[in-house]
């Protein structure tokens, strides 16, 4: 059997929308799995010297865990890698590899799973459930618990077709998700709880219905000031772009920077040495695998 999956990039906490809004970007990892081919695991592009070891490969492990829980066995398989999506840069490059070994896992096993099913799996494995809800349906991802639920529920909205993402990302910084958690703090003040909430509705209006407000949307007092710090080179520039007047937010825990044109004759700058800039298209339609 011969199975291709591809996962598209996400940019979550969008501002405010802090662990609950996550955008899919159109820059895609694609996984080629074949149980036809001598076992093995290459990898090629972003991280292909550091994602080489199948034991601790997500995508392996992800395919391995459902099997065990269904009680069943997976042949050997050989899996390529073509990584697009920046390792450790905020732009969900774990997420893809979980949610494509969920893909992979149900066409190999021969099951199934709705969407609520993969999100909970997904948010398991990986930890981040606003970005495989993005990664799972496209477009923009509002991910949020219902009373008693156990696991997270996602809604897909629609982006405004005129969303021009443009992302930043620093070739000389990194920051790890468990360095992100262990900089917020442990609790915060009514105003800011208020706050939050009130711009966290204003940037779902603004994704969807109202571009023009994505620069005071995407203000953000409850994670970004923590956590920018530990990447002094996208603070700097965070600072300046939103004093230049560019509606800008870190992509995830960072530190990458999500930034949106919005005057044609006044695009984002290029910074030159040092950075890398992208300028995917918002992606619409969400992970998939097709056999053959």
């Amino acid at each position: 059997m011969k199975l291709q999956a591809t996962a598209p990039a996400t940019a979550a906490n969008l501002g405010p929308g802090f662990d609950c809004l996550a955008l899919a970007l159109d820059l895609w990892n694609e996984f080629e799995l074949d149980t036809g081919a001598e076992p093995g695991l290459e990898v090629h592009g972003e991280g292909a010297t550091e994602l080489a070891d199948p034991s601790t490969h997500l995508v392996v492990s992800t395919i391995r865990q459902l099997a065990e829980q269904r009680g069943a066995d997976v042949p050997p398989f050989r899996l390529r890698c073509t990584n697009r999506v920046p390792l450790a840069r905020g732009l969900g490059s774990s997420a893809s590899a979980a949610v494509a070994g969920i893909l992979l896992a149900e066409r190999l096993l021969g099951v199934e799973a709705t969407l609520p099913e993969r999100l909970a799996l997904a948010a398991e494995i990986e930890g981040h459930p606003d970005n495989a809800a993005a990664c799972l349906t496209g477009g923009l991802a509002l991910v949020h618990r219902p009373p008693a639920a156990e696991a997270p529920h996602a809604v897909r909205l629609e982006p405004h077709a005129e969303l021009k993402p443009v992302v930043l990302v620093p070739e000389s910084e990194r920051v790890s998700t468990e360095a992100a958690r262990r900089a917020l703090p442990a609790s915060v003040s009514m105003d800011v709880a208020v706050t939050t909430l009130s711009r966290a509705a204003l940037a779902v209006v603004a994704l969807t219905w109202r571009p023009d407000l994505l620069g005071d949307a995407l203000v953000d007092e409850l994670h970004e000031p923590f956590r920018l710090p530990l990447a002094p080179g996208a603070a700097a520039l965070h600072a300046r772009l939103r004093a230049e007047g560019f509606p800008v937010c870190v992509a995830g825990s960072g530190p990458s920077l999500l930034v949106f044109d919005q005057d044609p004759g006044r695009p984002v700058p290029d910074l030159g040495e040092g950075w890398r800039m992208l300028r995917p298209a918002v992606a619409l339609r969400g992970a998939s695998v097709e056999e053959g």
